[in-house]
């Protein structure tokens, strides 16, 4: 049951940072990629339809690591406080900016919002790179400090921006989409990119778990045994919901229908 717990931690956390990392990344370039209120309004309505399931793949991820690795958990939570009060912080920012721009008048209102949902996206993609320099370096009792923590927070973030681009490219239309291709390139398929970032943001939280004594920190057999058959259960509904927004929203945004 230990092995089953693990695999369901691994495959939460990877899929949050693959999926979330799209909207999060492109949320990162609002800014850059929607030059006018309208452009800003395609760029929102290109990831509009994902962030709420992607967000769920990082509650499940919390789920298993509370109920299956509560020693962990404990250990986490008093020694990266300040780096998951940054990331919750980010989180509520920009799903705050997201449901609130089209409720309040005119456009220094929507401005607001606009830099919520930037400023919130760089916020927890940081705090997500900031907490996996302190998982590499085999330090979860304490924050990433010095030049290992900036570097690996900037690194993660940059690969945020870049997955962002990515899908920017595969959803966008019009000048929006003209700038991210600009940037992704345009040698080869435009999903190769994409992909290409998937498996890096994937990767990176399997890495900083491999150094975490998980087994050790692992909850009683007993408790395993509800738990673990429990969260397989769940999954395939999970990842079959996923797939079908995935599929049910896979054309390009033409307008901003969403919001």
């Amino acid at each position: 049951m230990e092995t089953l717990a693990i695999a369901l931690l691994a495959f939460f956390a990877a899929g949050w940072s693959v999926l979330a990392g799209a909207d999060l990344g492109t949320g990162m370039l609002t800014p850059w990629l929607g030059r006018s209120d309208r452009e800003r309004r395609l760029v929102l309505a290109s990831f509009a339809p994902f962030f709420l399931g992607n967000e769920v793949w990082l509650v499940a991820t919390a789920g298993v690591l509370i109920g299956c690795f509560p020693a962990l958990e404990g250990e986490l939570l008093s020694g990266q406080l300040p780096v998951l009060v940054a990331l919750l912080t980010g989180w509520i920012l920009r799903d705050a900016g997201l449901w609130s721009r089209g409720r309040g008048p005119g456009p220094r209102w929507r401005a607001g919002c606009d830099a919520a949902v930037t400023c919130g996206s760089w916020a927890v993609a940081l705090s997500w790179g900031w907490l996996l320099a302190a998982l590499l370096t085999g330090r979860p009792h304490a924050p990433a400090t010095g030049s290992t923590g900036l570097l690996t927070a900037l690194a993660v973030a940059a690969l945020f921006v870049a997955h962002g681009l990515g899908f920017a490219a595969l959803r966008l239309t019009g000048p929006p989409y003209e700038r991210a291709r600009r940037l992704v390139g345009r040698a080869g398929r435009p999903w190769q990119p994409f992909a290409l970032t998937a498996v890096l943001l994937g990767g990176l939280p399997l890495w900083a778990g491999a150094g975490l004594p998980l087994a050790e920190r692992a909850a009683s057999p007993a408790t395993l045994a509800l738990l673990a058959p429990a969260l397989l259960v769940v999954t395939p509904l999970l990842v079959a919901v996923q797939a079908w927004i995935w599929h049910a929203f896979r054309h390009r945004v033409t307008g901003p229908s969403y919001l």
